[in-house]
């Protein structure tokens, strides 16, 4: 029995080092780039890259970049924000929990709190309004956004949004990750070892039919999201979102921005059938682009033509700030 007793706190102290190890190299492999603001309680890790050729109008809206689920801003920065910031003002930050900032309480998962900390960050960077681009989960942010900021929200762009109620459940490792105590006891023991087993799979789907990119694995960081904070920040993120969606779904008809919304035809993470035709249905005026043979991440498969939508965006606000101008 003292064997076996032995055997186990071995094996735990061993998780819990692998763990601490693995968090330490993640952080050292992928070091923060942007500075830290604190806001509504929460550490924001937020990126303000001003427009590298001063080439952009005077008029022209910031554009704002929201990943999505288990993701960081190194995924929209390295794909498409680059190429933004040639003309553009781009603002990117790692939501609550994620990346490099850190989630103060578990009600920092709503969609619609995340909105009002983007409008708190405008404030800090002294933006009056902005063409928010959010991804998947960080569609949510944008729409709730709209809903929330209607004057600061020059226009929005979905790419493959979750934004409706789904049938079906969630995967049970989200379940455990978000329970109170156990979930964090499961992500310093069992989140990597877990994790990495699944992350080459979930690669695959999020970008079938098309292959992962190998840039994309040396540069966004995708294991970032099995350290335990994060981990457990991401888990309730999910667990939470069905719920908080639920709600914010009866307001998306008070959306007045332009809203344009790019997705694939074969997004197996996010039914389009459920949520992109819902936002159209849903939104006056929104603008639907549906890009064939194309999995859920279409700024990585197909970057111009989420460069496309994005410019169309700036365009239809720019008609909105002039008029605006004009009656003020």
């Amino acid at each position: 029995m003292a064997l076996f007793f032995i055997g186990v706190v071995a094996i735990v102290a061993a998780l819990w080092v692998a763990t601490r190890l693995a968090t330490f190299y993640l952080n050292r492999r992928f070091p923060p780039i942007g500075a830290f603001m604190n806001v509504q309680g929460a550490r924001l890790h937020v990126l303000d890259l001003p427009a590298v050729n001063g080439a952009a109008s005077p008029t022209a809206p910031a554009i704002i970049l929201l990943h999505g689920a288990s993701g960081n801003l190194r995924d929209p920065l390295h794909i498409i924000g680059r190429r933004l910031n040639e003309r553009y003002r781009v603002i990117l930050m790692d939501r609550p929990g994620q990346g490099h900032s850190r989630k103060q309480y578990r009600s920092q998962s709503d969609p619609r709190i995340q909105a009002d900390m983007v409008a708190d960050i405008m404030d800090r960077l002294g933006l009056r309004d902005a063409v928010v681009v959010g991804h998947s989960w960080g569609g949510a942010v944008a729409a709730a956004f709209g809903v929330q900021h209607p004057d600061r929200a020059a226009a929005l762009v979905l790419i493959s949004p979750a934004t409706h109620p789904w049938p079906g459940g969630i995967d049970w490792h989200y379940k455990v990750g978000a329970m109170p105590f156990v979930g964090r006891i499961f992500a310093e023991l069992l989140a990597f070892p877990v994790g990495l087993a699944l992350v080459p799979c979930a690669l695959r789907s999020i970008f079938r039919p098309g292959p992962v990119p190998d840039i994309y694995r040396e540069t966004m960081g995708a294991a970032m999201v099995l350290r335990p904070a994060s981990f457990v920040a991401n888990c309730q993120d999910i667990v939470d979102f069905f719920a908080n969606v639920n709600a914010m779904q009866l307001r998306y008809p008070e959306i007045a921005a332009p809203v344009e919304i790019i997705t694939g035809d074969t997004d197996s993470i996010v039914a389009p059938a459920i949520h992109s035709y819902g936002l159209v249905r849903d939104i006056a005026g929104a603008r639907l682009t549906v890009l064939p043979d194309v999995g859920h991440m279409p700024q990585w498969s197909r970057p111009d033509d989420v460069l496309g939508a994005i410019e169309r965006a700036v365009e239809r606000s720019g008609r909105k700030l002039r008029s605006r101008e004009a009656a003020e």
